[in-house]
């Protein structure tokens, strides 16, 4: 009898193992391909990411806003000269230099309002060459092998107990199922920094057509400011996908055979790169004192 219970034991102890070892192998993999795509993503400007979207954000720039930021630039600048008269004493103290000094400044603010396109396309090429450089100094393998961690691994799991191996299954089920959702987080994350770039772009010229004006030059210099903090929010980005790979350089080394320690161990660090993901956006402006 102790020999049909053991052959059946060992005969689900290899089944289960074979199970966990399958979902092992693969647990990693869509997170470690999504984390290797992102020094990609981030590096790449509004023009290289998606040039269709590109295109079509510049024409609905171009045609849409660019008039209405040239009626609010003609509001602006008028505003602009009567506050130059009002401040000269209601015109008692008139002088005619500052007529000059209007049209210096509407002559900018037009300027500006007509270049605005590639002022803004210049600040994300500028943030595009620090990431680039950032990822040639820091880039490291950022991937989780977890055969790899722990050595031996399946033989480890033979020597499990059959009610070890029916939790570790289920532990795999589930951590396989969280890691689904992490890589959905981290897609979300750095897709979604790119089309909120693209929406921020696609109204440049009305925030830009308030930058020379006194009252209203507050909302033209705070865009400037997020438009360096989504710049630059790549770079932080990148500095997060470098710890991430560090940390993960270290795991083999915090654990000591423990394969559940092991894996949770990874599912921490995942979700620590989230964290950090998600919060960089906040990061980068606050550092830049955009709103």
């Amino acid at each position: 009898m102790d020999f049909i219970w053991n052959k059946i034991t060992e005969w689900l102890k290899e089944i289960l193992v074979s199970g966990i070892m399958s979902n092992m192998t693969k647990l990693f993999d869509q997170v470690n391909s999504q984390v290797g795509d992102i020094a990609t993503q981030v590096g790449t400007t509004p023009a290289a990411w998606n040039s269709g979207v590109f295109n079509m954000i510049r024409t609905l720039s171009a045609n849409v806003i660019l008039p209405i930021a040239g009626v609010i630039l003609a509001i602006v600048m008028t505003m602009e000269l009567l506050q130059l008269v009002m401040d000269h004493n209601n015109m008692h103290d008139f002088q005619t230099w500052i007529f000059f000094k209007w049209f210096f400044k509407t002559a900018c603010a037009v300027m500006i309002v007509t270049n605005t396109w590639d002022i803004v396309m210049g600040i994300f090429d500028m943030a595009q060459s620090v990431v680039n450089s950032a990822a040639g100094l820091i880039s490291a393998d950022a991937n989780i092998e977890i055969t790899s961690v722990i050595a031996n691994l399946e033989a480890r799991l033979m020597e499990m107990e059959l009610g070890e191996l029916f939790g570790m299954w289920f532990q795999s089920l589930f951590v396989g199922v969280t890691m689904s959702a992490l890589t959905i987080v981290i897609f979300v994350i750095i897709y979604g920094r790119m089309v909120e770039i693209y929406l921020v772009t696609s109204i440049a010229p009305l925030p830009m057509a308030t930058m020379l004006n006194r009252e209203w030059g507050s909302m033209g210099q705070n865009y400037l400011r997020s438009l360096f903090a989504l710049g630059f929010q790549a770079f932080l980005i990148i500095v997060c996908v470098a710890i991430y790979a560090a940390l993960v350089k270290t795991i083999s080394l915090d654990v000591t055979g423990d394969v559940s320690a092991a894996i949770w161990t990874c599912i921490g660090y995942t979700v620590l790169l989230c964290f950090t993901l998600f919060k960089s956006g906040s990061v980068a402006k606050g550092i830049f004192g955009a709103h």
